[in-house]
Protein backbone atom coordinates (compact mmCIF):
# COMPACT_ATOMS: atom_id res chain seq x y z
CA UNK A 1 0.00 0.00 0.00
CA UNK A 2 1.23 3.50 -0.86
CA UNK A 3 0.19 6.47 1.23
CA UNK A 4 1.15 10.02 0.28
CA UNK A 5 1.38 13.15 2.41
CA UNK A 6 -2.11 14.35 1.33
CA UNK A 7 -3.83 11.25 2.78
CA UNK A 8 -4.02 9.64 -0.64
CA UNK A 9 -3.86 5.86 -0.39
CA UNK A 10 -3.21 3.43 -3.24
CA UNK A 11 -3.68 -0.31 -2.85
CA UNK A 12 -4.74 -3.35 -4.83
CA UNK A 13 -8.32 -3.10 -6.05
CA UNK A 14 -10.66 -5.53 -4.34
CA UNK A 15 -13.05 -7.53 -6.57
CA UNK A 16 -16.05 -5.84 -4.96
CA UNK A 17 -14.60 -2.43 -5.98
CA UNK A 18 -14.54 -3.24 -9.70
CA UNK A 19 -17.86 -1.42 -10.23
CA UNK A 20 -16.43 1.72 -8.59
CA UNK A 21 -13.44 1.54 -10.93
CA UNK A 22 -15.69 1.06 -13.95
CA UNK A 23 -17.89 3.99 -12.92
CA UNK A 24 -14.91 6.34 -12.59
CA UNK A 25 -13.51 5.10 -15.91
CA UNK A 26 -16.87 5.85 -17.54
CA UNK A 27 -16.76 9.42 -16.16
CA UNK A 28 -13.19 9.86 -17.37
CA UNK A 29 -13.10 7.83 -20.57
CA UNK A 30 -16.70 7.58 -21.73
CA UNK A 31 -17.46 4.59 -23.95
CA UNK A 32 -13.82 3.44 -23.73
CA UNK A 33 -14.25 2.51 -20.06
CA UNK A 34 -13.90 -1.08 -19.00
CA UNK A 35 -16.89 -2.82 -17.45
CA UNK A 36 -16.72 -4.14 -13.90
CA UNK A 37 -16.82 -7.68 -15.30
CA UNK A 38 -13.98 -6.86 -17.69
CA UNK A 39 -11.88 -5.54 -14.82
CA UNK A 40 -12.54 -8.62 -12.68
CA UNK A 41 -11.79 -10.96 -15.61
CA UNK A 42 -8.52 -9.14 -16.37
CA UNK A 43 -7.35 -9.44 -12.77
CA UNK A 44 -8.32 -13.12 -12.69
CA UNK A 45 -6.25 -13.86 -15.80
CA UNK A 46 -3.10 -11.78 -16.09
CA UNK A 47 -3.87 -8.33 -14.77
CA UNK A 48 -3.33 -6.05 -11.83
CA UNK A 49 -5.61 -3.21 -10.78
CA UNK A 50 -5.00 -0.53 -8.16
CA UNK A 51 -7.43 1.75 -6.37
CA UNK A 52 -6.80 5.28 -5.08
CA UNK A 53 -8.64 6.70 -2.09
CA UNK A 54 -8.57 10.24 -0.73
CA UNK A 55 -9.95 10.60 2.76
CA UNK A 56 -11.69 7.25 2.34
CA UNK A 57 -13.39 8.22 -0.95
CA UNK A 58 -12.67 6.12 -4.04
CA UNK A 59 -11.10 8.56 -6.52
CA UNK A 60 -9.52 6.45 -9.25
CA UNK A 61 -7.90 3.30 -10.50
CA UNK A 62 -5.18 1.98 -12.76
CA UNK A 63 -4.72 -1.37 -14.38
CA UNK A 64 -2.25 -3.29 -16.46
CA UNK A 65 -1.79 -6.74 -17.91
CA UNK A 66 1.36 -8.82 -17.97
CA UNK A 67 2.08 -11.22 -20.83
CA UNK A 68 5.39 -13.04 -20.57
CA UNK A 69 7.82 -10.18 -19.79
CA UNK A 70 5.65 -7.44 -21.32
CA UNK A 71 3.30 -5.05 -19.55
CA UNK A 72 0.39 -3.12 -21.03
CA UNK A 73 -1.38 -0.38 -19.11
CA UNK A 74 -5.12 -0.67 -19.70
CA UNK A 75 -6.29 2.55 -18.06
CA UNK A 76 -5.46 5.15 -15.47
CA UNK A 77 -8.62 7.04 -14.56
CA UNK A 78 -9.30 9.63 -11.85
CA UNK A 79 -12.72 11.04 -10.98
CA UNK A 80 -13.00 14.56 -12.47
CA UNK A 81 -13.67 16.08 -9.02
CA UNK A 82 -10.35 14.72 -7.70
CA UNK A 83 -7.93 15.54 -10.49
CA UNK A 84 -4.72 17.52 -9.93
CA UNK A 85 -4.37 16.05 -6.40
CA UNK A 86 -1.71 13.47 -7.19
CA UNK A 87 -3.89 10.38 -7.60
CA UNK A 88 -2.83 9.65 -11.19
CA UNK A 89 0.84 9.96 -10.23
CA UNK A 90 0.44 7.61 -7.27
CA UNK A 91 -1.47 5.11 -9.39
CA UNK A 92 1.24 5.26 -12.07
CA UNK A 93 3.89 4.67 -9.39
CA UNK A 94 2.01 1.59 -8.13
CA UNK A 95 1.79 0.14 -11.64
CA UNK A 96 5.48 0.82 -12.36
CA UNK A 97 6.58 -0.68 -9.03
CA UNK A 98 4.57 -3.85 -9.66
CA UNK A 99 5.93 -4.13 -13.21
CA UNK A 100 9.47 -3.91 -11.85
CA UNK A 101 8.65 -6.47 -9.15
CA UNK A 102 7.40 -8.82 -11.89
CA UNK A 103 10.68 -8.18 -13.78
CA UNK A 104 8.86 -7.02 -16.91
CA UNK A 105 10.99 -5.70 -19.77
CA UNK A 106 8.69 -2.76 -20.42
CA UNK A 107 5.30 -1.14 -19.90
CA UNK A 108 3.43 0.19 -22.91
CA UNK A 109 0.15 2.06 -23.46
CA UNK A 110 -1.93 4.01 -25.91
CA UNK A 111 -3.19 7.51 -25.17
CA UNK A 112 -5.29 9.94 -27.19
CA UNK A 113 -3.00 12.38 -28.97
CA UNK A 114 -5.09 15.27 -27.57
CA UNK A 115 -4.71 14.11 -23.94
CA UNK A 116 -1.83 16.42 -23.05
CA UNK A 117 -2.26 15.90 -19.30
CA UNK A 118 -1.89 12.12 -19.60
CA UNK A 119 1.03 12.38 -22.02
CA UNK A 120 2.78 14.75 -19.61
CA UNK A 121 2.16 12.34 -16.71
CA UNK A 122 3.65 9.42 -18.62
CA UNK A 123 6.64 11.47 -19.76
CA UNK A 124 7.26 12.45 -16.13
CA UNK A 125 7.72 8.75 -15.35
CA UNK A 126 10.06 8.16 -18.29
CA UNK A 127 7.67 6.86 -20.94
CA UNK A 128 8.72 7.72 -24.50
CA UNK A 129 6.61 8.25 -27.61
CA UNK A 130 7.41 5.23 -29.78
CA UNK A 131 4.69 5.41 -32.42
CA UNK A 132 1.10 6.07 -33.43
CA UNK A 133 -2.00 4.07 -34.14
CA UNK A 134 -4.01 5.87 -36.83
CA UNK A 135 -7.69 6.38 -35.98
CA UNK A 136 -7.36 4.12 -32.93
CA UNK A 137 -10.01 6.00 -30.95
CA UNK A 138 -13.59 6.77 -31.91
CA UNK A 139 -16.15 9.33 -30.72
CA UNK A 140 -14.25 11.38 -31.81
CA UNK A 141 -11.92 9.61 -34.20
CA UNK A 142 -8.36 10.27 -33.13
CA UNK A 143 -4.89 8.79 -33.34
CA UNK A 144 -3.31 7.08 -30.36
CA UNK A 145 0.20 7.86 -29.23
CA UNK A 146 2.02 4.67 -28.23
CA UNK A 147 4.24 5.25 -25.19
CA UNK A 148 6.68 2.80 -23.65
CA UNK A 149 8.81 2.65 -20.52
CA UNK A 150 11.71 0.20 -20.78
CA UNK A 151 13.21 -1.32 -17.64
Amino acid sequence: MIESENSLTVRALLPEEAQLASDVERLSLGHEAWTADGIRETVARNGYYYAAFLGGAFVGSAGFTAVLDEGYITNIAVHPDFRRMGAASELAKAVIEKAKELKLSFLSLEVRESNAAAISLYEKFGFSNVGRRKNFYSEPTEDAVIMTLNF
